[in-house]
């Protein structure tokens, strides 16, 4: 996405691909690369939930505790190892939810100020998560319903909320500019992803994956935080941000989203939770023991070095199908089509990956040097393409061209597409579009994903028509 940015045109919201750009021109093309910002963003989710703990008035044991399960929660720990959007999701939320809970106290202390500057930091929140991802709307949407049902709808009748949409969009811009100027892809996106993954969400799945996702030790404390929020008194300035969690919540339940869409509402309420347990463990008269607050740290940090080797690639492939049983983590390894695999999926779809791009390489070596010139590279799908681009320099490869999702809107480039190196077509894929296909070996790899653990090699020249003629046409079929 990086290497292809355009910004104001891309069918997604581009912030991504800007800091792609951003870590390559940094640190190059690495692995290592790939994993810098997002632990930043991450330990930045980390720090922004400690800020909401002291926010709500909790002392150095609620910030303690929120930090312990925002730092042992799988739904945390694994977005912070991947360069995806999703810990930058959190990211956004969390800001936009410190930023409701400060309107919520300063419209408390009647600080008009306080309103007008924090309502200005909600809308560069939001405007960021809308350059981040489209899921942020049903954040913005449930924030919009959590202000009428609470007193706080007094500031709708201010220009700040106003002026925060605004900022939101405006900040926003490109993502909308880019699905306005390519025919709104985003709406192809959504029936693929619904047809091919969502279609297994249900509404108990949802729910019942939470506390897998968040630790079971820290989940009562995330749904004691969710109740406190929206019913307990000493945190009645802040019931607009508990009930835009639950709304957000109630919506991603009813539209079966993946359970993972809501990660972002957690650090608020695990905040929320540990500023409760701690005030209800001190004071001259504690109504619970405080030896429990003691008990769920303890048990939130057992259960986090348990879950570590599941959260995190950190043993080998071998070690963590074995690990995940021993330790009954099987939950861990469905994945986004109903089934289950050999790895959790975001670890087995890092596999294998340089192995393709050096067998890519091995065949375009074998070509003649006219061929070479006149050679590109095709696969079928987002991560073949991108693992043969993210490699190309390292091993000498010809241009990658690829008809599915984002990479479709890249283009055909310029070669007319003379002689292409295929991986992961059949013949029967590539029939319609060149007369001489030739096999040219397999790609093994029994730890991977399903569809790259054997994955095909051809060469195919004759072309019936150029890459540039064909290039409309591969859009509906992928």
């Amino acid at each position: 996405m990086g290497d292809h940015l355009r910004f104001w045109r891309m069918d997604f919201p581009p912030l991504i691909a800007v800091l792609a750009n951003v870590q390559t021109a940094i640190f190059g093309h690495t692995l290592a690369a790939a994993r810098v910002f997002p632990a930043i963003e991450g330990a930045l989710v980390l720090v922004v939930a400690v800020l909401i703990a002291r926010e709500l008035g909790g002392a150095r044991a609620a910030q303690a505790l929120t930090a312990l399960a925002v730092l042992s929660g799988g739904i945390f720990l694994r977005p912070s190892n991947l360069f995806q959007p999703v810990v930058l999701d959190q990211l956004w939320w969390t800001c936009a939810l410190y930023a409701l809970l400060r309107v919520g106290r300063a419209a408390g202390e009647g600080s008009a100020p306080g309103q007008r500057n924090w309502w200005l930091a909600f809308g560069v929140a939001m405007g960021l998560g809308l350059l981040t991802k489209f899921s942020i709307l049903f954040f913005g949407l449930a924030t919009l319903v959590a202000l009428v049902v609470t007193p706080l709808r007094r500031a709708l009748g201010t220009p700040w909320p106003w002026v925060a949409a605004a900022m939101a969009f405006a900040i926003g811009s490109p993502s909308i500019t880019g699905q306005i100027a390519l025919g709104f892809p985003v709406v192809h996106q959504m029936r693929q992803l619904t047809a091919s993954q969502l279609s297994h969400v249900s509404w108990l799945s949802f729910v019942v994956a939470q506390p897998f996702m968040v630790g079971f030790a820290a989940w009562p404390l995330a749904v004691a935080g969710a109740v406190a929020l929206v019913a307990w008194t000493p945190l009645a300035p802040y019931r607009a941000a508990g009930w835009a969690c639950a709304f957000a919540f109630l919506l991603l339940l009813l539209l079966h989203g993946k359970a993972y869409y809501i990660g972002p509402v957690y650090p608020t309420l695990l905040a929320a939770g540990a500023v409760w347990l701690e005030r209800m463990s001190t004071g001259p008269a504690p109504r619970v023991r405080p030896t429990l607050r003691w008990t769920v740290a303890a048990l939130i940090v057992v259960e986090g070095v348990i879950s570590l080797p599941v959260a995190l690639p950190l043993l080998k492939p071998e070690a963590t199908a074995v690990y995940i049983v021993r330790v009954g983590e099987e939950w861990a390894l469905g994945t986004n089509w109903g089934g289950t695999d050999l790895l959790p999926q975001d670890f087995a779809d890092q596999l294998g990956w340089e192995h393709q791009a050096q067998a890519l390489a091995r065949v375009y070596r074998s070509l003649s040097p006219e061929e070479q010139r006149e050679a590109v590279i095709g696969a079928p799908n987002y991560g073949e393409a991108g693992a043969a681009e993210f490699y190309a320099a390292k091993y000498g490869l010809p241009p990658v061209v690829c008809g599915c999702g984002s990479y479709w809107f890249f283009g055909p480039g310029t070669r007319p597409g003379k002689v292409l190196i295929s991986i992961g077509n059949t013949p029967k894929d590539l029939s319609p579009l060149y007369a001489d296909i030739q096999p040219a070996g397999r790609i093994l790899s029994p730890w991977s994903v399903d569809e790259e653990r054997n994955v095909p090699l051809l060469v195919a020249r004759q072309p019936k028509a150029t890459l540039q003629q064909a290039w409309p046409e591969l859009y509906d079929r992928n």
